[in-house]
């Protein structure tokens, strides 16, 4: 462990934390997209499978299972109580583009042709193209407010923090390897360019609300 994995987890945990106040808070989940949330509750579920056999860490497991039952929760509350609130008209990229290349990659690239491990290889390559639901959504809003904004930022800091936890790792570990991590995660990062400068610079100029070219 090391600071640069600590801070990236918890900035992670902070980007569900924003996403859920924002749901509960307001009683609404306008803006969010439910397609990437629920690609998220996938990565989640295909990734951690081996919390039931295997026990890396109290702090591990911890994480592990405060990701699934906030993931599930947060699709929970867009799918039941909170469904007529939800924008299906805006959230219509079609996921199975990401899902079939995704499936193609893990049967092709990965560390070990078995079941668990093509499925820790999916929740890679998934993770890095989820937020493509989201993105699509918000490029069709006008505006994008505040909490919905910092949430995605938040996401997009654990990834870069995630970055230098590998070049950490490079720099500090004989023998570490984690090319399929490292490839979609600087996807995933780069996937964030455009969204970051458009952040800042709304911050910058003190704007509240967030404004994405079409």
């Amino acid at each position: 462990m090391n600071i640069f994995r600590l801070a990236g987890d918890l900035l992670h945990l902070l980007s569900i934390v924003l996403l859920l106040l924002k749901i509960k808070r307001h009683k609404t989940c306008a803006g969010v997209s439910l397609k990437t949330q629920e690609l998220y509750g996938l990565v989640f579920v295909t990734r951690y499978l081996d919390i039931v056999y295997n026990f890396t860490s109290i702090y591990n497991t911890v994480f592990k299972i405060m990701y699934l039952a906030s993931s599930g929760y947060i699709i929970y509350l867009m799918r039941g109580p909170l469904k007529i609130k939800y924008d299906a008209e805006h959230d219509s990229f079609n996921v199975l583009y990401l899902l079939g290349p995704c499936v193609v990659l893990a049967l092709i690239f990965n560390y070990d042709f078995s079941f668990t491990e093509i499925l820790w290889a999916f929740s890679e390559y998934l993770e890095a193209v989820a937020l493509f639901p989201q993105l699509f959504m918000l490029i069709r809003y006008k505006e994008i407010e505040a909490l919905t904004a910092n949430y995605i930022a938040a996401l997009g800091a654990y990834r870069v923090l995630y970055v230098f936890n590998w070049i950490y790792r490079l720099s500090t570990e004989d023998n570490y390897s984690d090319w399929i991590a490292w490839i979609a995660g600087l996807v995933h990062t780069c996937l964030y360019a455009d969204f970051a400068y458009h952040y800042f610079q709304a911050r910058l100029k003190g704007h509240k609300t967030l404004r994405l070219p079409a």
